[in-house]
């Protein structure tokens, strides 16, 4: 059986056990993620119980290839553009603060990934939904999601893929080539995720798999993010009360 095929069906068993009539809510960027996860959602449930949400904050350049997706899927679909949220918070910290929250990297890139986080959220709550988790082993394995942010989500269909066995899901879907090959971005910085990262996805794929790397200073650098972003993947550290 076709890797997809199990994913299906894994899809079909957790709605079954976690919400037989719910409906999967999922953020669709036009990026081979979510696209992957929204053709899976798609097979195993129907069109009609996948709601897409496109999430622009302000102009987004290819949001045309998340339109694209939608209506080759099917799916029904809604447009929430997040910018005037993320300016209106943005602005009610720097009054209360006197400090512009924007010139804090974490707090510039993470802050919109958690509103678009609410909002799938607030999404699910009004159409008895479950939220579709789109971080694939790539991702996840450098701390490359925000936590709470694109890092959330109720169940998680391409988690244990690397960003290579992804794109393989997509073409035994039969998804078109510009959403399986799309240059991963995070929309934000104008830079590819690759650019961001410092290394490719093929060279961190076949680290991941085989422990193989030629590439030294890459490596280092791997290992590095690696260690320092466990924290997304763990469960919260809870103090045990002492009897």
């Amino acid at each position: 059986m076709k890797q997809s095929e199990l994913i299906i069906n894994w899809i079909k068993k957790y709605f079954e056990e976690n919400g037989p009539t719910c409906n999967a809510i999922i953020g669709i960027s036009g990026g081979t993620d979510s696209s992957v996860c929204a053709a899976l959602l798609t097979k195993a449930l129907g069109k009609d119980r996948v709601i897409g949400v496109l999430m622009p904050c302000g102009t987004q350049h290819d949001i045309d290839v998340s339109i694209k997706l939608v209506e080759l899927l099917g799916i029904k679909h809604l447009t929430i553009n997040i910018q005037e949220p993320v300016e209106t918070l943005k602005q009610e910290i720097e009054n209360n603060t006197g400090i512009d929250p924007n010139t804090f990297d974490a707090y510039k890139t993470n802050t919109p990934a958690r509103i678009r986080m609410t909002t799938l959220y607030g999404i699910s709550a009004m159409n008895n939904g479950r939220v579709c988790n789109t971080c694939n082993l790539s991702e996840d394995y450098v701390g490359y999601s925000t936590k709470f942010g694109d890092a959330a989500g109720d169940f998680s269909p391409i988690s244990s893929f690397t960003k290579t066995e992804v794109k393989e899901l997509g073409n035994e879907l039969g998804l078109p080539r510009e959403f399986v090959e799309k240059i991963p971005e995070d929309g934000m910085s104008g830079k590819s995720d690759e650019e961001k990262l410092g290394f490719t996805y093929a060279v961190l794929d076949k680290y991941i798999k085989t422990g193989e790397i030629d590439d030294l200073k890459a490596k280092e650098r791997i290992d590095y993010l690696h260690r320092i972003n466990l924290h997304k993947l763990l469960p919260m550290p809870a103090y045990k009360k002492e009897d």
